[in-house]
């Protein structure tokens, strides 16, 4: 029982009483579902129970149902693999929860193309990825029909198509409410608008006024952050695996400002700062 690491965790002290029956036993789970390393007992321990169990609470607290929480995570952060394992650690729990990604509200491929032509020069518009290249009337429509519950088709975005540069599927997924929980995750999620951007982020910083209509709707914000805002290239590079010098350099060349410019920006109710391993930082 790692009872004494858990109470040394970021987030413990948020957390009410904690039944340590029920925590052994989804983190004998939790080990046949995470990959080994050095920082398994940690994610477990430090992240993903404290996490389900902090949204537990919140869910019994609420007035209504379902509870949107909001996860902004770096690119390569592991916020998919996050909850990919809470959703069912949720349902061991009684809550029936539903992840959602804002990679699915991409624009189509023509409106992208659009987008683009109408921003020409500008390297951040060019292709999906930054504020404004989401569909935030599809991301609206979304989360309103899952808040009614009944049935909901959600968005899917294909990432190959058109040779990688990807389209929005034609077909996208039923599911059925109602949920308790339902957990939006995007690594701009939460991202607000500078005052005083650098001015080729000035279009951009503009169109992230817009995404109000999302956040408005969330009713908890997690964030993990890096340390430095160089390690996410790093995990960029681990996640994907093999990408050539020219991969690398475009990413950095697009998305590391990004980061810099608005990394700080979002406003949570519980945070955690990964070192460059993706190591969590203590107290």
């Amino acid at each position: 029982m790692n009872r004494a690491l858990a109470e040394a965790g970021p987030w413990f002290s948020k957390l009410g009483p904690v039944d340590w029956a029920q925590w052994e036993h989804a983190a004998r789970w939790l080990e046949t579902q995470l990959p080994e390393g050095p920082h398994r007992e940690q994610r477990i321990h430090w992240l993903t129970l404290p996490l389900a169990r902090w949204l537990t609470q919140r869910v019994e607290g609420a007035t209504q149902r379902p509870l949107f929480a909001g996860l902004s995570a770096p690119q390569g952060a592991g916020k998919t693999s996050l909850v990919k394992v809470l959703v069912p650690l949720l349902a061991q729990w009684g809550l029936r929860a539903i992840a959602v990604s804002i990679d699915d509200f991409y624009l189509r491929r023509e409106e992208q193309l659009q987008l683009a032509a109408a921003h020409p020069g500008n390297v951040f518009l060019e292709h999906r990825g930054y504020p404004g290249t989401h569909d935030l009337a599809l991301g609206v429509a979304t989360l309103e029909a899952l808040k009614r519950g009944g049935e909901v088709m959600l968005p899917r975005y294909d990432k190959a198509a058109f040779g990688g540069r990807g389209d929005r599927s034609a077909q996208g997924e039923v599911v059925h409410g109602p949920f308790d929980v339902v957990l939006l995750e995007g690594w701009m999620l939460g991202f607000e608008p500078v005052v005083s951007p650098p001015p080729e982020l000035e279009t951009v910083n503009e169109l992230l006024r817009g995404y109000a209509a999302w956040t408005q709707r969330l009713d908890v914000m997690i964030a993990l952050r890096a340390a430095e805002p160089q390690f996410v290239l790093r995990w960029r590079v681990e996640a994907e695996q093999v990408l050539s010098r020219a991969e690398v350099e475009d990413y950095v060349r697009r998305f590391l400002p990004a980061y810099a410019c608005w990394g700080n920006s979002v406003r949570a109710d519980l945070e955690v700062v990964l070192d460059v391993t993706r190591g969590l930082r203590g107290p």
